[in-house]
């Protein structure tokens, strides 16, 4: 896959960060993935659309290993079709959107949060936009 994105949070992820994603699912395979990493290269959170299963993914890479898989079987997203994702923060989990629907929650695993200093996209998908933005908190109340 290749890396179409890539961001560093300046002072690491607190509450309120999100990451938009907006492209285009124009091949049968899974080739698409969003990773937060740490300063110390473990991927804190992994969140991958498994078109083949229509499940969600979200893991965790520490310490050299991956962790206990999460699987979601909430699947908006249609092969062929443009997607739109969102990955939030809040103080306890990630959050993950697709076309609108909550797809995914994902309690961190990751301690402290200001330790996750990058974010990466990989995809062989054509991606139109990708937006990382600190977001005010009250955004968070609007019931996502």
């Amino acid at each position: 896959m290749a890396l179409q994105f890539e961001a560093f949070c300046a002072g690491g992820l607190a509450p309120g960060w999100s990451l938009l994603v907006q492209g285009h699912s124009d091949s049968g395979e899974d080739k698409f993935e969003i990773n937060f990493l740490s300063e110390a290269g473990d991927i804190a959170f992994h969140v991958k659309p498994r078109f083949s299963s229509a499940t969600m993914v979200g893991n965790t890479f520490q310490g050299g290993r991956w962790g206990q898989e999460e699987v979601s079987g909430v699947f908006p997203l249609v092969l062929g079709e443009p997607f739109e994702m969102e990955v939030s923060s809040d103080a306890e989990h990630f959050h993950v959107h697709a076309q609108d629907h909550k797809v995914l929650q994902f309690a961190h695993r990751h301690r402290p949060l200001a330790g996750i200093t990058r974010v990466q996209v990989l995809s062989d998908h054509r991606l139109a936009q990708v937006e990382l933005a600190r977001r005010d908190l009250s955004w968070w109340d609007g019931g996502h």
